[in-house]
């Protein structure tokens, strides 16, 4: 016969046993709407099995639990979509409910909060969008600068030219980084990033550290009791980069401002972005920070992107020797040797044309697209409630056999194929989204694609 204590003991077990049976079970039940994704640890979620590239981890999750995948980054939920049915599901049929942007403490110090990359979907972002899109990266004004990005092309092809005859090193990619915040640089500031100008240099590296701790993870943002911690020093680090780029920045602005004033040289880049942004009929009143945040979205999305596109671009050149042959012949026979490549050249070239979208398949310039969703929606038969944290693993869709054959392959025949050839790199094909889609596309695509025809081209016909 059991003793009073065998039963009290017994009873407690089965108590116990039975709340977790029912909190096992309620949990099933509340999550049954939810997509598949592996076993969360309390308090940090998922973080334990990512891997330092998040692109290639969350491919392997996507290979393991299908293409929708839910994960907890400590406290913030998160969902992994990799099919372009998703993307184009998020994307489009749901584009408002998933048109924010990530913020962080490091993006919220230094941009003053009013970014137009991370403003929400509003007034102030339709006013700056259309200002990109009509007058700053316009067709009209893009051909305007095009002696510049001319010029800047000339500049490195030939630097690397005489380095060559003289036998010494180049470093592509440092050369490749100047070139593209040469072209950023001149077309809103008027300088260069080298030469006589140091003011351009200091920029360019301010707007290097931007990028990379804009990019840094912070646990003290996705760890629930870390919030009031700064573990990894961003705070202190945001605050620093924001006074040295401020006061950078506003001595170039003022400096712009005056030389305008006394009539002194075309400042049509600056006139255009200064008189539009200080209009006082405009729909949407600017502040001097505004200005500001519009030249560091410029630099931190034009530079660093398009130059280690291009170095991808070249690598897979050098190492598929037959692609280059074919490259160089179509350049023989549509350009000849007389002259270097130019824009105007393109639509004649369309292996070069097939060339660059193999490279955004294989190597996009941006893995993966990052959006917060602002209000609940369904996505494949999933709620996805609101605050989520999506992420769009454009790398992972560039290497799915079930939409490319040999994936792996660099191979740019497959766009001239038959079913292939229509694809384009403008956000209509949801498994090429090299610049993204919709409202939040990139807006300086047209630039990017420019920028890409100029150094990669013409390198290429250089071997």
């Amino acid at each position: 016969m059991a003793t009073p204590l065998e039963i009290t003991l017994y009873t407690t077990l089965f108590i116990v046993s039975a709340l977790l049976l029912a909190i096992c079970t309620g949990n099933r039940r509340r999550n049954h709407s939810r997509p598949p994704g592996p076993f969360p640890l309390p308090l940090i979620g998922h973080l334990h099995l990512l891997g330092p590239k998040l692109h290639h981890t969350f491919h392997d999750f996507s290979q393991r639990y299908g293409p929708l995948v839910q994960l907890y980054l400590g406290s913030v939920h998160c969902v992994l979509a990799s099919s372009p049915e998703l993307a184009k599901e998020f994307l489009k049929t749901h584009e408002l409910a998933s048109s924010s942007r990530k913020h962080s403490t490091a993006i919220d110090i230094v941009t003053y909060e009013s970014s137009f990359a991370f403003a929400p979907y509003g007034p102030y972002w339709k006013y700056i969008k259309k200002l990109c899109t009509y007058e700053l990266l316009g067709a009209r004004n893009l051909n305007h600068f095009l002696p510049i990005r001319t010029l800047e092309v000339r500049s490195f092809l030939g630097d690397l030219m005489d380095k060559a005859e003289a036998g010494e090193c180049v470093n592509v990619t440092d050369e490749l980084v100047k070139v593209t915040s040469n072209l950023i640089s001149q077309m809103m500031l008027s300088i260069r990033c080298s030469g006589t100008e140091g003011e351009a240099e200091v920029a360019r590296t301010v707007i290097r550290q931007v990028t990379q701790i804009f990019g840094e993870f912070d646990v003290s943002e996705i760890v629930r009791f870390c919030k009031y911690f700064d573990f990894a020093g961003i705070r202190k680090r945001s605050e620093d980069i924001k006074r040295r780029y401020d006061a950078l920045l506003e001595k170039i602005i003022t400096d712009r401002e005056r030389t305008r004033r006394g009539g002194g040289g075309e400042l049509m880049n600056f006139l255009i972005v200064a008189d539009v942004m200080e209009d006082e009929k405009a729909d949407v009143q600017s502040t001097r920070e505004h200005f500001k945040l519009f030249f560091l979205d410029f630099f931190t999305a034009g530079t660093d992107t398009t130059a280690i596109t291009t170095e991808w671009a070249i690598a897979e050149l050098i190492n598929n020797p037959k692609v280059l042959i074919v490259a160089q012949q179509e350049i023989d026979k549509v350009i000849g040797p007389q002259r270097l490549l130019q824009e105007s050249d393109a639509p004649n070239l369309p292996y070069l044309q097939a060339i660059i979208k193999e490279t955004f398949r294989l190597h996009p310039p941006i893995p993966m697209l990052v959006r917060k969703s602002v209000s609940d929606c369904v996505v494949d038969g999933y709620k996805i409630p609101a605050k989520t944290l999506l992420f769009v693993n454009i790398w992972s869709m560039g290497r799915n056999p079930k939409y490319w054959a040999t994936p792996m392959e660099f191979r740019p025949e497959r766009f001239l194929e038959k079913g292939n050839g229509s694809i384009d790199v403008k956000g209509r094909n949801f498994e090429l989204l090299p610049f993204g889609t919709g409202r939040r596309g990139c807006p300086g695509m047209l630039l990017g694609m420019q920028e890409f025809v100029q150094c990669d081209w013409n390198y290429g016909a250089m071997f």
